[in-house]
């Protein structure tokens, strides 16, 4: 009797059963859907109605302002919303993907609203030539929109995420279309949308960004009246002027269906149900069309909206709402009258199992080789259908016939049961999302999830998130800050309370995000009271400082030891702060006063030195100055002219003024004094000289650079001011001399008086000038035998040396000098002799 009465309900078409079950009756009141514009959006969501303002209409009870008014799919009012949007007739509104309802206007504007009837900004507009000459028509999919102009010119917004308008190839028609349908971007060649045009010619018009095509010629025996492109992008539907239905391909170069309607005059609406079949409906009859056989008719005494759907139609009128699907193949083999399939037989022995009959077993035997099969079709049929106890029975006839097979899935009979708990949940009428398993499938348990959260559906969303073993962080989070923007008059305290309770259930989640919408919707301080229980730094600090609580972040981060944030804190106070008050904030924490210090050295000197001196530390604006006194050495400008040099030795006499003002720094002070002493006396040489080649010189450098020069005076000057040592002083005179090669210079200058260096310096140099002559001016006034012996081995002497080294005594001597005329067999055998003489080895 089951099994009779549940197929009694479908029809036949060809040879495919199709189903329409009730799915709600609606709850609105005095609805009537001629009057109104009505926007349906697909997997069970929301329904937009609002009067339509191109129909005279006689106003009964209510008011004459026009509301948009947003229900959800069993007739429960969700918002509404006094239409005041201007720019003319509205055109036309549809949901997008995210369920968001745009509505166009005849201006082009497109207002945008949410579930809960708010406008949300920024309007989008059609573009300034859509504007002059007037929206008629438009056609909405996906995310994007086309519309048509009183001239016949075709606007389109590809993605309202990115809301930019086009203008597509102008169609070159001066009648408007009689139908226009869209072929979305991801099912076309070119990857932009394809507009169908219907025109008074026996073909279509495929309008894109950059061209027009015309198509169907081979094909079309006349115009189309209707058209409505498949889920797909591989189909076209139409209705043409003869009263025919044609199904094409979507390049309209191949007819697929052709079949006769009852009427010529164009239905009022063309969809298609599913994949498998086609319908069309005028004023009091659905007509459903397949590839073969004889059409399905449905009567209807109201009016009605059809609702493409992934496997399905659903069907909305005044009073109801249904869907129009094919029967399920494991439906049809259960239900089907007769069927002695598996699965029906499996059905049929539950059956008897619940009245204590025999036949259970016998129906069992009979299919025992095909049980897996069975089971698995009575579990996919119950998640096909809509009735829960039908579900419920399908599901205990699976679990039965699971007792008797071992190679049965376990889980699979727990998982349909699932998916059917969180079906039947939305599915109820408060909630009115009557989705099928395979939309369910399609739109994906985090979006559905998505859809409750906007719809604040919390508690559904949460009950589900966590039956499914899901991450209930990003419910919890929506409703914690719907939860604030709805609770304006609870107090910051009590408020905390209820959002701490809740957003505990989550570990991890971030307080800081709440807290953020918080100070959005104008509750600083409650703000703050939630940023206190964000355990990441990284997210805490930020927002603190976006609340005002810059001592509170600069605490948070130095606490983290993370010297990223420590510097965003920092660079923030900074800004915002006067000079001192923010020297005062950074003095007591230790971290921050070194990361400022450490960027400042590099960046900010003058920044730097006025929070030293705001610390009382002179020594270190000191070190500042003299460092400043470097960098501008280093400048190129610094040797042509010497412009900077007084601005220089300023910088190095305030650093040793600023040095001597404490004990600790008195050999610092000392060493800027001379330091400065040392440029200005390299500044005046370099002005007298007109060379740029004493500054940053070495004292000894700049006394070898005025012998040099012959500016004994300056050198003499030089010797003076800095105390430099006669030792000192007659290297670098003896080395300066054998520079120029002023050999009578150095003989004067070594007969002034007995040399306090010696005589070996004026040996040196003159050896190493390659002035063996001049050298040997010198060698005989060294009082060291050895010295004498090397310095006349070194210049090829070697009688003098083996004299000289005799007077020595030294054996070790005698072998280096040997190893040097190594080469000169008379020169070692002199050595040799000389070693045996004295009788060392």
């Amino acid at each position: 009797m089951a099994s009779v009465s549940v197929a009694a309900e479908w029809q036949l078409l060809y040879n495919r059963y199709y189903r329409k079950p009730e799915l709600y009756r609606m709850a609105w009141k005095h609805m009537d859907l001629t009057r109104n514009k009505v926007a349906c959006a697909p997997f069970g969501g929301p329904i937009a109605v609002i009067r339509d303002d191109s129909k005279i209409v006689q106003l009964h009870s209510e008011s004459a302002l026009r509301k948009l008014r947003i229900f959800n799919s069993a007739g429960v009012q969700l918002s509404e919303t006094v239409w005041k949007n201007s720019g003319g007739r509205l055109i036309g509104m549809a949901w997008t993907d995210d369920q968001t309802l745009a509505c166009i206007v005849q201006d082009g504007t497109v207002y945008r609203y949410n579930i809960h009837a708010e406008l949300l900004e920024p309007n989008i507009s059609m573009g300034k030539e859509c504007f002059e000459q007037n929206v008629v028509d438009c056609v909405f999919w996906g995310n994007g929109v086309v519309c048509i102009t009183e001239s016949n010119q075709l606007f389109c917004i590809p993605d309202f995420k990115n809301p930019k308008s086009v203008q597509l190839a102008n169609p070159g028609i001066e009648e408007p279309p009689h139908c226009m349908a869209v072929i979305e971007p991801q099912y076309t060649m070119s990857g932009n949308v394809e507009v169908l045009l219907g025109v008074d010619d026996a073909y279509v018009l495929a309008v894109e960004e950059d061209g027009v095509q015309q198509l169907g010629f081979e094909v079309l025996r006349g115009p189309l009246q209707k058209m409505a492109v498949s889920r797909d992008g591989q189909w076209l539907a139409s209705f043409t002027h003869d009263g025919r239905l044609l199904v094409l391909t979507s390049d309209l170069r191949q007819v697929i269906i052709e079949q006769d309607c009852e009427s010529a005059l164009p239905p009022e609406q063309l969809s298609w149900c599913g994949m498998d079949s086609v319908l069309l409906y005028w004023d009091d009859m659905l007509l459903m069309m397949g590839p073969r056989g004889d059409p399905v008719r449905y009567f209807y005494d109201e009016p009605i909206i059809l609702i493409p759907e992934c496997d399905g139609v659903r069907i909305l009128s005044n009073s109801n709402m249904e869907f129009l699907q094919r029967v399920p193949d494991s439906t049809e083999s259960i239900f089907k009258i007769g069927s002695t399939s598996p699965a029906a037989l499996l059905y049929d022995a539950l059956d008897h199992f619940d009245r204590r009959s025999a036949k259970a077993d016998e129906n069992l035997r009979l299919i025992r080789s095909s049980l897996p099969e069975a089971v698995e079709a009575c579990v996919d049929a119950a998640g096909h259908e809509f009735d829960v106890l039908r579900q419920r029975t399908l599901l205990r006839a699976a679990s039965y016939g699971q007792a008797f097979c071992s190679n049965f899935q376990r889980d699979r009979i727990q998982e349909m049961s699932k998916m059917l708990r969180v079906l039947n949940a939305v599915r109820n009428h408060e909630i009115g999302i009557p989705l099928s398993i395979q939309q369910y499938k399609l739109l994906t348990t985090s979006v559905l999830i998505g859809r409750l959260i906007n719809a604040h559906q919390h508690l559904l969303a949460l009950r589900i998130s966590e039956y499914l073993g899901m991450n209930q962080e990003v419910v919890i989070m929506h409703w914690a800050c719907s939860k604030i923007t709805a609770s304006l008059a609870i107090p910051d305290a009590t408020l905390l309370d209820i959002l701490l309770h809740k957003l505990r259930i989550c570990r991890g989640i971030s307080f800081a995000a709440v807290a953020a919408h918080a100070d959005k919707s104008g509750r600083r301080k409650l703000a703050a009271m939630l940023v206190e229980h964000e355990p990441r730094s990284s997210k805490q600090v930020p927002l603190l400082l976006s609340i005002g609580e810059e001592d509170t972040a600069l605490v948070k981060a130095t606490e983290s030891g993370d010297t990223d944030l420590v510097y965003l804190v920092l660079f923030h106070i900074w800004q915002k702060r006067p000079p001192l008050e923010f020297f005062g904030t950074i003095q007591a924490r230790t971290l921050a006063r070194d990361l400022f210090i450490t960027y400042a050295r590099c960046y900010k000197h003058e920044f730097l030195k006025d929070f030293f001196l705001s610390t009382g530390q002179l020594q270190e604006v000191a070190f500042l100055l003299w460092k400043e006194s470097w960098q501008l050495g280093k400048n190129p400008m610094a040797s042509k002219g010497s412009p900077l040099h007084g601005p220089r030795i300023k910088l190095t006499e305030k650093a040793q003024s600023l040095f001597s003002e404490t004990k600790e720094h008195t050999f610092e002070a000392k060493a800027a004094e001379e330091h400065s002493k040392l440029i200005r006396i390299q500044h005046e040489l370099e002005v007298a000289t007109k060379q740029a080649i004493f500054v940053d010189s070495s004292i000894s450098d700049t006394i070898r650079t005025c012998i040099v020069l012959g500016n004994n005076r300056a050198a003499l000057k030089v010797k003076t001011e800095f105390k430099v040592s006669e030792k000192r002083w007659y290297w670098l005179k003896v080395f300066a001399l054998a520079t120029i090669r002023d050999w009578d210079a150095l003989e004067k200058f070594s007969k002034e008086k007995r040399p306090p260096i010696g005589f070996r310096p004026f040996v040196e140099a003159c050896i190493e000038a390659d002035e063996k002559g001049e050298a040997l001016k010198y060698i005989p006034k060294l009082a060291d035998p050895r010295e004498k012996a090397e310095s006349y081995a070194r210049i090829g002497m070697a009688k003098e040396a083996a004299d000289a080294a005799s007077q020595a005594k030294d054996g070790e001597l005698l072998g280096r000098l040997k190893l040097t005329f190594s080469q000169n067999a008379a020169a070692s055998s002199i050595f040799d002799t000389l070693r045996d003489r004295l009788g060392v080895s």
